[in-house]
């Protein structure tokens, strides 16, 4: 099975440089298409979604976010924030030029964010699961299971039953497939300890009160180009009522994804196909 390169560079922010590692797939000639995990998770996800647009010939650049994955932690918590993850993008993106976007979750208000920028290079783009609109009590949700204490595992095996359990919105995966995200979510500590692959202080913006999210003069400036939708049909992310009015603009399109929340994994034959054809043009 074909294997991703490894790419690595040192990018500045305003707050420092962090480390940024990036998993890359098909062949370095083809059109880019950059591929944005969610708050928690890391550049792998993407694995499936990655061959199938490497098959079609396009070169598929999956970042780990950092704080998540093989990048680099911020050197504080209150760091973790969408215009440092923009703003440490930056090099990498202006080296790839022309590019679509695929973006879950976080991944896509990063998106949202760079399309906002005279810099803007975003062609097509996928937003999975994630809109202008975000409601209070999902924030919450989200803040108040990451805000526990970090869970500590004896094993790969613990990692994958925490998973099954906090990412069941997923959708229907494969054993083989949760074995596998376990495997790439999962680090060992220096005493051997294993814990998640992620830096538990990503929380840390999240700390306080919180209020509803609303961003539709981004979306105003993101619907400027073709963008394809994919809602989980139970999401309280991305909620009916805002998927529809997204989907009131000409070049949106939007699709809901039976049996899954927040998000779809991006890894069953259906939402694959709907991926590789909307960037296919």
């Amino acid at each position: 099975m074909e294997q991703p390169r490894i790419g690595a560079m040192h990018s500045p922010f305003e707050g420092g440089a962090v480390s940024l590692r990036w998993h890359e797939w098909g062949p370095p000639t083809g059109r880019p298409v950059v591929c944005v995990h969610g708050l928690t998770r890391q550049g792998r996800d993407f694995d499936v979604l990655a061959r199938a647009l490497a098959q079609q010939g396009r070169r598929v650049i999956c970042p780990d976010i950092p704080g998540r994955g093989l990048s680099g932690w911020m050197p504080a918590g209150g760091l973790y924030a969408v215009p440092n993850y923009i703003a440490v993008l930056a090099p990498l993106l202006a080296a790839l030029g022309d590019h679509d976007w695929v973006g879950t979750s976080m991944g896509g208000l990063i998106g949202m964010g760079l399309v906002a920028l005279p810099t803007d290079r975003v062609g097509r783009m996928v937003l999975n699961d994630i809109g202008p609109s975000i409601p209070q009590a999902a924030l919450e949700r989200i803040r108040d299971y990451l805000g526990a204490p970090p869970p500590h595992f004896d094993d790969v095996a613990g990692v994958e039953a925490y998973l099954r359990r906090v990412h069941a919105p997923f959708g229907a995966l494969s054993d083989a497939q949760w074995a596998e995200m376990a495997g790439h979510s999962a680090r060992m500590t220096a005493t051997g300890a294993v814990r998640l692959h992620y830096d538990p202080c990503i929380v840390e913006p999240m700390a306080g009160a919180l209020v509803d999210v609303h961003l539709w003069p981004l979306w105003d400036r993101t619907v400027n180009r073709p963008v394809l939708v994919l809602r989980g049909e139970t999401s309280d992310v991305l909620t009916a009522e805002t998927a529809a009015r997204m989907d009131e603009h000409p070049n949106t399109r939007v699709e809901t994804i039976a049996g899954c929340g927040h998000a779809p994994a991006l890894m069953d034959d259906h939402q694959v196909g709907l991926v590789v054809s909307f960037l296919a043009g």
